[in-house]
């Protein structure tokens, strides 16, 4: 096909970079990481921004999703590493292209650089005087979309955090399928648009959205507007905490993006396409003894 590769020719793609990507060394993956960690911060803090005055929960959610699909344009394109994308590298598992302990270390490497990341860029975001936008507003929803994060059961987290990944890891093959930037540009937009109007739970994002909320929740001009607009009491506020963060939203949100990146969509795209991969797979190798297969990637994406 000349304007896009298919499916079968990206999974293959795919599964021979994993190659290159567990060969780097863990400073240069993390310093990847931290990088993908701050624009998926960049693209929340912006769509929070567009959305923040406006009271309609579905076109708030619809504003949000045309600005967010922006972090993981940057991600993509800048060739940063993304923990939900990354989980992609189950299906080079399960061709035997590479050993357990290999992936889990990127994996692992790659979780705890976006939360410095994301953890890091809210930081910047309050210090910037942003959260102060409408009179304080910004601050009050910042609190707002993390408590409601918080909130959420162990299911809903879960279940959004799969349906999330389905998408997020749907993006980044329909981007390697396209040959140019447009179409990399258009395969992510409408992708990620979807999973952020449907309200689905990305666990880099969160990182971002519950520590802006914690930090918003230290000023007492913002803890008085979210109060004051959205009638919360002082007892539900004490519900945005660390723990609550960490145990009600990002365990269950992570565990949620890792089955739907893995099991929901990774796996069976390679069980579908199977025999073509491995076709392609075998081919390449007799073809190249030294196993460098990089120049066979459209671009670097995670």
């Amino acid at each position: 096909m000349n304007g896009f590769y298919s499916i079968k020719e990206v999974i293959d793609q795919y599964i021979a970079g994993c190659k290159t990507k567990v060969e780097q060394s863990m400073e240069r993956i993390l310093g990847k990481a931290i990088l993908a960690g701050a624009m998926i911060g960049m693209g929340a803090a912006t769509s929070s921004v567009a959305a923040h005055m406006i009271p309609n929960v579905g076109l708030a959610r619809l504003v949000a999703g045309l600005v967010f699909p922006v972090g993981l344009m940057m991600v993509i394109l800048l060739g940063a590493e993304l923990f939900t994308g990354d989980c992609l590298m189950a299906m080079s598992l399960t061709a035997g292209k590479q050993r357990t302990i290999d992936v889990l270390r990127v994996l692992i490497t790659v979780y705890l650089g976006n939360a410095i990341g994301a953890v890091g860029l809210a930081g910047l975001i309050s210090m910037s005087g942003q959260l102060n936008y409408s009179d304080g507003m910004l601050g009050a929803y910042t609190i707002k979309v993390a408590l409601g994060k918080v909130n959420l059961s162990a299911t809903e987290c879960l279940v959004s955090g799969i349906l999330c990944n389905i998408l997020v890891c749907a993006a980044v093959l329909m981007a390697m399928c396209a040959k140019d930037i447009t179409g990399k540009l258009v395969a992510i937009f409408f992708t990620i648009l979807l999973f952020v109007t449907a309200g689905f739970e990305h666990c880099v994002a969160n990182m971002y959205y519950l520590t802006a909320g914690l930090i918003a929740k230290q000023n007492p001009a913002f803890l008085s507007q979210a109060m004051e607009q959205y009638g919360y009491t002082e007892k539900q506020l004490q519900a945005l905490n660390i723990g609550n963060a960490v145990v009600a939203n990002l365990i269950p949100v992570t565990i949620g993006n890792i089955l739907g990146g893995i099991f929901f969509l990774g796996i069976p795209l390679y069980y579908l396409h199977k025999q073509e991969v491995r076709r392609n797979i075998k081919t390449k190798e007799e073809r190249n003894h030294d196993g460098v297969y990089s120049r066979d990637i459209p671009g670097t994406i995670h």
